[in-house]
């Protein structure tokens, strides 16, 4: 038997945010022309699937019935991505009222009325008037920082200051830029490389002139590189640290997340996993690995060894997605893949989006982990972790990996008062059932010092909690005391 105590009043770290997904803006499917360019993009789908997967802003019903399906999975902290080709084709022309901007607005003002904090992410320019010369635009680092910077002030400007979308707190300069594995701003062409830390000074100096109060993010590097500092010359320019992960979260990698933790709280910093994955599943173009149970497993697990190691925020790829350009990442099924069009019924892909929905619907936004102790049969398959919310509630998660059921004993101790707990459940066989619900399975009396027996189920997620949620409720978004 797997034995957990949660030491409630033994509080090890506060959330600087929460959970939620990417949420794209884009949606032209822009021509690459490469035949154009000395340098140009080499992979089929350079864009990766980061447009496409949002109706038309006019549809009013899909969009509500989006919106809806946020609002349930709890979200309270947004990935909200655009390019600058949205908001500034031209050197000398912004546009703010087109199709993808309006999207773009819609978004944040969901985020700005429901109570989640934005990182806005910059994905890519693919702006020609500031790419180097025979350079292809969307691979491009920018030709000129000055106007680089500019842009980005102006567009911040515009959303937090002019619109009043206070929401937006974090604003990434690009996606997954050199010093990952793989991304954008690579190619200068045959002129010197480039990193982004001038960019990101710039972008800095450039907000402060602005008088704009968004922190800068970085470096957004994929894959989980490991923290090496000589790397590192950027931090006097950034307000938090991000990266991306796709291998899943084993203990190996975990470390290596902890490390870069521990280096962005020393200084005072939080630390925001922007991306998260499993390609080791598979992944491309129609592949419906991402939206399995097994990616759901490899996510909760991602997020429960990440709040042992201190992490902020978590962000999943993605919310809504075509599914049919890197693979069928979406939590929710807006795109017809056979028919390609825009679907009318918004439905949830369930395996994926209830697995999930054991994460988010019960993680108020900035809440705190409590120290636990763990040991005895199972310790090695089952994976815990403890939240207490700003107004007191308590979310235990256990996440199962292994193929056989555990009997687990749980017990909170120092408790003010007694309590009563729901256990809500997702086994793969139970999320894809028809007519699935998640709703708590059973309630107990819990105090300090006393324990209950409850079991961890093969490869399941369970939720513990003294929220009480009925199926169709909303999910946990912020408190305030």
């Amino acid at each position: 038997m797997l034995r957990i105590e949660v030491r409630t009043r033994e509080k090890l770290h506060t959330m600087r945010g929460g959970i939620g997904a990417s949420w794209h803006a884009m949606s032209r499917d822009a021509p690459l022309e490469r035949e154009r360019y000395d340098y140009p993009v080499r992979l089929v789908n350079p864009r990766g699937s980061g447009f496409g997967g949002n109706p038309p802003v006019t549809d009013e019903a899909a969009w509500k019935q989006i919106e809806a399906h946020a609002e349930w999975l709890g979200f309270n902290w947004m990935r909200v991505e655009l390019s600058e080709r949205m908001f500034r084709p031209e050197r000398e022309r912004f546009d703010w009222d087109n199709e993808e901007m309006q999207a773009l607005y819609r978004i944040l003002a969901w985020c700005q009325s429901n109570g989640a904090d934005v990182f806005l992410q910059r994905m890519w320019g693919h702006v020609a008037w500031n790419a180097f010369p025979d350079v292809h635009p969307l691979l491009s680092a920018p030709l000129s920082l000055q106007d680089f910077a500019e842009s980005c002030a102006t567009l911040l400007k515009r959303l937090v200051r002019d619109l009043g979308f206070g929401c937006v707190k974090w604003f990434c300069i690009t996606n997954e830029p050199p010093g990952g594995t793989w991304g954008y701003w690579w190619s200068t062409g045959s002129y010197p490389s480039v990193t982004i830390t001038p960019a990101l000074e710039a972008t800095c100096r450039a907000l402060d002139r602005a008088d704009v109060d968004v922190g800068l993010s970085g470096p957004d590097w994929t894959d989980l590189p490991v923290l090496e500092e000589k790397n590192i010359d950027f931090d006097s320019f950034i307000y938090a640290y991000d990266l991306h992960s796709y291998q899943g979260m084993d203990p190996g990698r975990a470390a290596i997340l902890k490390r870069w933790v521990d280096w962005a709280h020393a200084r005072s910093k939080p630390f925001f996993l922007t991306e998260m994955g499993n390609m080791a599943l598979g992944w491309g173009t129609d592949n419906p690995a991402p939206k399995s149970f097994s990616a759901s497993l490899s996510n909760a697990e991602t997020i429960v060894r990440g709040l042992r190691a201190g992490v902020d925020a978590f962000n999943r790829w993605s919310f809504t997605n075509r599914g049919d350009l890197d693979g069928q990442w979406q939590l929710i099924k807006t795109w017809d893949r056979d028919r390609k069009r825009y679907l009318e019924e918004i439905r949830p892909e369930p395996a994926a989006y209830y697995g999930y929905a054991l994460m988010t619907r019960f993680l108020a936004k900035n809440a705190t982990r409590m120290a636990d102790r763990c040991d005895g049969d199972g310790a090695d398959q089952v994976l815990t972790a403890s939240m207490l919310s700003p107004l007191g509630h308590l979310t235990t998660w256990l996440v199962n990996l292994g193929e056989v059921d555990v009997p687990v004993e749980v017990a909170y101790a120092d408790l003010p008062n007694s309590r009563i707990l729901r256990r809500y459940q997702a086994t793969e066989s139970e999320v894809v059932r028809p007519g699935f619900t998640l709703q708590p399975l059973e309630e107990v009396g819990i105090e300090a010092g006393r324990s209950f027996l409850t079991t961890a189920p093969a490869r399941s997620v369970t939720t513990l909690t003294t929220y009480d949620l009925a199926a169709s409720d909303p999910g946990v978004v912020e408190e305030k005391a």
